[in-house]
């Protein structure tokens, strides 16, 4: 039994109508990554937001060492907007992040397992959610080395982003890097470029080209190359060296970075956000 309130959740995350989205709930015993599937297949409008990305409170921060070659994200989440924006909740989040800095841990659990005035992460982290009458837990630490690390944080801790270059630190390299930064909170690309797209999204992106392009009528001698021209555009449109360049839309973000240094590239990045 397909309830109406899930059929309003997905039409909500894909922008597809009523009907439709109550149809491939009803086609994928209401699985939401697989209806969401379903309706691509079938050429619905698809928003960018994802099915799993649930809508969460808390306060997302990024930051690096002196010399910016290491870099952090913390994510500590609250269930109220409240919360979340209160000064001394940023600030418990901020000393979590510094101690990361100052000490390297390399996961999570090693992150919660080391102390802040005597006490241990995890425990203060329990004590505030006594104090404060919400869940409070450490979501997600990521961490990002590289010849040179940017930090980047969105208005209001909302989304954070490390972005590592392939360039020794300068005031050209760390520019640009912001830029690219940014690029990465808005456009949220999935790899660096097609060669860190996984095969399982080629295959999918491939599978649903293929449909398309049946409904659409296509011959079926060109079923094959039309899904490598849908291929090709995602790329353009999700790994970030293809992206056009926000700030110039002339340019690629690939010849945005070649333009500062030629041989300047990103080698990977990070990108936390609260889910909305």
């Amino acid at each position: 039994m397909i309830k109406a309130a899930d059929v309003k959740k997905l039409r909500e995350i894909t922008g597809a109508g009523m009907m439709d989205c109550k149809k491939a709930l009803t086609e994928t015993n209401g699985d939401f990554d697989a209806a969401i599937d379903f309706l691509r297949k079938k050429g619905q409008k698809i928003a960018a937001k994802r099915a799993d990305r649930e809508a969460t409170e808390g306060v997302i921060i990024s930051s690096t060492n002196a010399d910016s070659t290491k870099g952090i994200i913390i994510h500590l989440t609250a269930e109220t907007d409240f919360v979340s924006r209160n000064a001394d909740f940023v600030s418990f989040a901020q000393s979590i992040s510094d101690l990361a800095i100052k000490e390297g841990p390399a996961t999570r659990e090693e992150l919660l397992d080391m102390q802040i005035g005597g006490s241990k992460v995890s425990e203060l982290i329990l004590e505030k959610t006594g104090t404060i009458g919400e869940k409070i837990e450490l979501a997600s630490f990521e961490v990002l080395e590289g010849d040179t690390v940017v930090p980047y944080n969105h208005a209001g801790n909302s989304i954070g982003v490390l972005v590592a270059l392939n360039s020794a630190k300068n005031d050209d390299v760390v520019a640009v890097a912001k830029d690219v930064a940014m690029q990465i909170a808005a456009m949220k690309p999935i790899a660096v470029d097609e060669g860190q797209v996984t095969q399982d999204v080629i295959d999918k992106e491939l599978e649903i080209g293929r449909e398309l392009a049946r409904q659409e009528g296509k011959p079926e001698a060109m079923i094959e190359k039309i899904a490598q021209g849908k291929l090709k555009r995602f790329y353009k449109d999700f790994t970030l060296l293809n992206q056009q360049f926000v700030k110039d839309s002339k340019q690629t973000v690939k010849s945005a970075l070649a333009a500062v240094e030629p041989s300047l590239t990103v080698t990977s990045f990070k990108r936390v956000d609260l889910g909305k």
